[in-house]
């Protein structure tokens, strides 16, 4: 009997497969991973001011999803009786006015005497894809990283001119969380001056010198809503132009009518990078401020812009509701492929699809 050859190769029993994702990994994330704060710990956290908190209770205004929306208007419900004692600002300008190196400068300057800042900085989002750089953080460094201050830049969303669809309650978070001076800064200049106005005590104009005819280039409207206009970058050779530059737009108030607070709008000359003219500007607002309390505007103004905000929200409220509506969004791609196609009018698409609201 033949012996059988051994071979110098050997094969060893193999290991069964090995499981992609480790149970035990997965059971432990499940454990930990935290749940939604309660709306008493969101408006405690709010207002023993955590900016974590803070930071995730805007989240939540942002947030299309109809819980979050709801638990939103519970936290501002909660913080609005801490709100109110803040001085709303807003801030708009052409681009490249420098609208951020401005409220930086001007925010370190209020840190100094002792005020707590937020700023609530609009970006546009993109028509395409609802994207937004958000970079406002970045470019107010050393604001940013000051425990006095917080800034949350926010998406336009593509609401109107680009200022956010929630700025309004956010400023009441902001309120709550012991902030006593709110910036609202807009994209630029356009119709968003209306609705940021809507939400501020004072407004705020920035505009270049030497690049061009100044007064061509703003609408009558945008200077009629403005309380104060800077003259931005009023420094070096820019000088000269930004004095001439405030001699334009003072004889250019001056026709205009009246404003509602009785107050005359000023201008002023400014320079964000070398810290000039800051405290003339804050003076101003200040005088502003203490002009339009003593006649009461300013406290009129507040209800009227708590009245408005009623109106708005049950436009919100309605249009969510429409679109959130299981049979208009069943027949909405079927009347777009009719209305494309010439079968149907728009109009007569739009009636058909309130009318299912209705019934």
């Amino acid at each position: 009997m033949k012996k059988e050859k051994k071979s110098a190769l050997s094969v060893k029993k193999g290991v069964e497969n090995a499981k992609t994702v480790n149970e035990n990994s997965v059971l432990r994330f499940k454990k930990t991973k935290k749940k939604l704060l309660s709306v008493k710990e969101f408006s405690e956290g709010i207002r023993n001011g955590d900016m974590t908190v803070l930071s995730k209770a805007i989240t939540l205004i942002e947030s299309s999803k109809p819980e979050h929306q709801k638990k939103a208007q519970e936290i501002i419900g909660e913080c609005i009786p801490y709100s109110g004692k803040s001085v709303r600002i807003g801030i708009t300008g052409v681009p490249g006015v420098g609208k951020s190196t401005f409220i930086e400068s001007l925010g370190i300057f209020l840190i100094e005497k002792g005020r707590k800042i937020a700023v609530l900085a609009i970006d546009p989002s993109s028509s395409r894809s609802g994207g937004s750089i958000l970079g406002d953080k970045t470019r107010m460094e050393k604001l940013s990283a000051h425990k006095n201050a917080f800034i949350r830049p926010s998406p336009s969303a593509g609401t109107l001119g680009g200022v956010a669809r929630k700025t309004a309650e956010t400023v009441i978070l902001c309120e709550a969380a012991g902030f006593d001076t709110v910036f609202i800064e807009t994209v630029g200049v356009g119709q968003s001056e209306v609705a940021v106005s809507s939400m501020v005590d004072f407004f705020m104009l920035l505009m270049l010198a030497g690049a061009g005819d100044e007064l061509q280039g703003i609408k009558r409207g945008i200077m009629e809503t403005a309380d104060l206009i800077v003259i931005n970058k009023a420094d070096g050779d820019n000088v000269k132009n930004a004095t001439l530059a405030k001699a334009q737009y003072q004889n250019a108030l001056h026709l205009f009518p009246p404003a509602e607070s009785g107050w005359q709008p000023k201008v002023v000359t400014a320079s964000a990078e070398k810290g000039t003219g800051i405290k003339e500007v804050w003076n101003l607002t200040d005088d502003y401020l203490n002009f339009t309390k003593k006649n009461n505007f300013f406290f009129e103004k507040r209800k009227l812009q708590a009245k408005m905000r009623m109106y708005e929200t049950i436009d919100e409220t309605l249009k969510n509701r429409f679109y959130n509506n299981p049979e208009v969004k069943r027949k909405l791609k079927e009347f777009e492929e009719l209305i494309l196609n010439g079968e149907l009018s728009p109009y007569a698409a739009a009636n058909m699809l309130l009318q299912i609201t209705d019934s």
